[in-house]
C-alpha cells in the first residue's frame, strides 16, 4: 500500500511515514498531507510539511483509495492479534505492532521488491518522479501536478519534469491539428 501510494500520489517518504488516518478520507476520495515523519537519533518526531505549499489535499484515484481499504482491514487485523502490545499511533503505514515504520526497513523492502521483480535498482523517491511523469504524460496539466506533489513553484516541476515535454509538445500538435481538422 505505501508504494503504491508513492507512485499514484508522488508523496515524499516522510509524508508517507507521518500520514495519520484521520488525514484520509476514503468516502470522499481525498488525503490531506498535514505532517511529516522524521527520526533523529531514533527518535520520532512528526514535523510540518516541507513548505507551505506541501501542506496539501490530494484527490485519490480508485486504485489508491481500494488498496488503503483493504490495508486499513488488514491494519485491524494486525491489531487483534498484537493485543496489549499494540501502540496507537494513529498512522496509515505502521509496523505490525502500531509503531512508525523505520524509514531504513522501508527501503530495503522496496529494493526486496524491486529484485524480486527483476527491476532495477532505483530510489524510493524516484517513485514520486514517476508519478509526476505519469500525470504529464496523460495530460493532466502542470499546475495540477505541481499541487499534486506539492512543489512550490510551477517552475520547480517544469524544470524536473523537463524531459517529459516534448512528447507532450507533440501531442499538443496533433491534437491541435485534430481541432483544425487536419488529420495525419
Amino acid at each position: 500500500p505505501l508504494f503504491t501510494v508513492a507512485v499514484a500520489l508522488g508523496l515524499r517518504k516522510g509524508e508517507m511515514l507521518g500520514l495519520r488516518w484521520n488525514d484520509v478520507d476514503l468516502a470522499e476520495g481525498v488525503l490531506h498531507v498535514r505532517q511529516a515523519l522524521q527520526r533523529r537519533n531514533g527518535a520520532v518526531f512528526f514535523v510540518e510539511p516541507k513548505s507551505r505549499r506541501s501542506r496539501r489535499t490530494v484527490t485519490l484515484p480508485a486504485v489508491v483509495k481500494a488498496t488503503l481499504d483493504i490495508h486499513r482491514v488488514r491494519q485491524l487485523e494486525e491489531r487483534m492479534v498484537a493485543g496489549g502490545r499494540w501502540v496507537e499511533s494513529g498512522l496509515v503505514f505502521t509496523t505490525r505492532v502500531g509503531t512508525p515504520l523505520d524509514e531504513r526497513n522501508v527501503t530495503k523492502e522496496f529494493q526486496r521488491l524491486l529484485q524480486t521483480a527483476g527491476l532495477p535498482h532505483i530510489r524510493l523517491h524516484d517513485l514520486r518522479h514517476t508519478a509526476a511523469t505519469l500525470l504529464l504524460a496523460q495530460g493532466v496539466n502542470p499546475r495540477v501536478v505541481m499541487e499534486t506533489l506539492g512543489h512550490s513553484q510551477i517552475s520547480l516541476t517544469l524544470d524536473t519534469y523537463s524531459h517529459v515535454l516534448p512528447t507532450l509538445q507533440q501531442d499538443a500538435a496533433d491534437q491541435m491539428d485534430a481541432a483544425l481538422g487536419m488529420r495525419s
